[in-house]
């Protein structure tokens, strides 16, 4: 049972009352790019190590996903630690609970096998095939969303797109602008914030018509505005990462931990970073120029002990929710003109393997949430789990490419053309065919 205090009970109902502003269209089409969207946002969040789509969102009504996962399943509606329902067929992990205002109030949707259409099995492929937006094409030197950048009005802002994270993810790779935070405030301290310093290189490079001077003064002002936001948001206490029990039977624990660590690529658990929320709300708050943000979250590599409705996918999902709601929640009323996109690069086998776990798979489910996305609903071609239905009889198939996902997005809610969609997905041509629900 999840009980709300009196804090979550206010965000709770302030989440709902933001239903008016959002979609109750069941269908989706493409718009002609041509309307207001300056004010529009799109974070976009990876989950690197590739969860496990049908616990997050189990088919609890098929049968088949019982008796294929006899450890794993989550139980169905009603049990102890049991699939939250959502549609009479599909449910929801009982650890997202706290996105349950947002499915309610219409802001939040989920697309079943959806995913790459590229069949690796290799997270590294997976994840740059993913970034880079196109899926097969190894030799790509630049990632979607700085295609996206490119494509897109700029506002003279240093921080018009930004990198929540140490490193710059290939889905940033390119020669559009994106600026740069650390999750750990202490961390985006520069010795050029040291006046004496900052004055010498400021006189050194003052000269802005050079391009050094001005990549450097571009940069100090990305930084500035970024060090004032940050100072405003409190850092969430780290906590221990979840490591599988060590009574593996049939593989390395050593190595697959190994595994998982390098699937992450260094991106942090969200246990160790459930601030990101209200971090990333807040910073959106103050300034207003950030348009696109990314951020993502690694560990969800789930070989050996996956869990049920509880264990350790559950105790990855409950903070990456509760900082899903904390975002929506910061946002505000920027919540409505925001689009939440929520993927990993592929999904994990319908079978639980020797490990209770699950082994590495192909379709996955793409969670969505505000902005123009008539939420409160399931989408995807979806049929069932018998062999016959699944990709080479073992995984979810990806019916749906997850750049149609995006470009409807781009296209709807950023006022992207159809032209400009093709920079940024280049040789994708765009489904014309409806998303259906599931």
């Amino acid at each position: 049972m999840y009980y709300l205090n009196r804090r979550q009970f206010l965000r709770s109902a302030y989440l709902v009352s933001l239903a008016g502003l959002l979609p109750s269209t069941n269908s989706w089409a493409y718009s002609n790019g041509n309307s207001d969207s300056s004010n529009n946002k799109l974070i976009v969040i990876l989950l690197r190590g590739a969860v496990d789509g049908l616990s997050v969102v189990p088919p609890y009504a098929d049968s088949l996903y019982y008796s294929l996962r006899p450890s794993i399943a989550v139980a169905k509606p009603g049990n102890n630690n049991g699939v939250l329902d959502l549609d009479g067929h599909f449910g929801m992990h009982p650890a997202l609970e706290p996105l349950l205002p947002l499915w309610r109030s219409k802001g939040l949707a989920f697309v079943h096998a959806s995913g790459s259409p590229d069949p690796t099995r290799s997270h590294f492929d997976a994840q740059d095939y993913m970034e880079s937006g196109m899926p097969g094409v190894k030799m790509v030197s630049s990632g979607w969303l700085n295609r996206l950048v490119q494509e897109m009005p700029s506002n003279d802002s240093p921080v018009q797109a930004l990198n929540l994270g140490a490193v710059l993810p290939r889905i940033f790779a390119g020669t559009g602008k994106v600026g740069s935070a650390s999750r750990n405030l202490a961390e985006n301290k520069l010795v050029l914030d040291r006046p004496i310093i900052a004055d010498y290189f400021s006189q050194l490079y003052r000269d802005e018509g050079t391009d050094l001077g001005q990549a450097f003064a571009e940069g100090m002002s990305a930084h500035k505005t970024i060090e004032n936001a940050m100072s405003e948001v409190e850092n969430a206490p780290s906590t221990p990462t979840d490591v599988p029990n060590a009574n593996s039977p049939n593989q390395s624990v050593s190595a697959l931990v190994s595994e998982q660590k390098a699937a992450s690529r260094g991106a942090p658990s969200p246990r160790n970073y459930g601030n990101f929320g209200n971090q990333l709300g807040k910073l959106m708050n103050h300034d207003p120029s950030i348009q696109i943000a990314f951020t993502d979250f690694g560990g969800w590599d789930t070989h050996v002990n996956q869990g049920n409705g509880n264990g350790q996918l559950a105790n990855k999902l409950k903070p990456l929710a509760t900082g899903l709601y904390e975002l929506a929640y910061a946002l505000g009323p920027l919540y409505s003109k925001t689009t939440i996109v929520v993927m990993s690069e592929f999904g994990r086998t319908v079978k639980e393997n020797g490990n209770n776990g699950t082994d590495h798979g192909h379709g996955n489910v793409i969670w969505l949430m505000g902005g123009t996305i008539p939420g409160g609903k399931v989408y995807g071609r979806w049929s069932d789990l018998s062999p016959n239905n699944l990709y080479e009889g073992r995984d979810v198939p990806a019916t749906t490419d997850f750049r149609d996902i995006i470009c409807y997005i781009l296209n709807n809610h950023l006022a992207v053309s159809k032209k400009s969609l093709a920079n940024v997905f280049p040789d994708f041509t765009m489904s014309n065919r409806p998303l259906v629900i599931a």
